[in-house]
């Protein structure tokens, strides 16, 4: 369920390293539909996705998430 106090960079980031959805997927190890739905806001990811994530864009996962208040 999305919260909407998350803010994401997550797409942001990802077109800047020039990856697609189902690239940074695979890197990810998850499905392209998880990306898609993190980016969109309607999935939080777990911790460990978060971090999976970062590590797979080479930053933070402050750099990914925020909060919006």
């Amino acid at each position: 369920m999305a919260d909407p106090r998350l803010g994401s960079h997550l797409k942001a980031v990802r077109v800047a390293a020039g990856l697609t959805q189902a690239e940074l997927a695979e890197l990810a190890g998850v499905s392209r539909k998880t990306i898609n739905t993190v980016e969109n806001g309607v999935f939080v990811p777990s911790t460990t996705l978060a971090l999976t994530l970062a590590r797979a864009l080479e930053t933070s996962v402050e750099g990914l998430f925020f909060l919006t208040d």
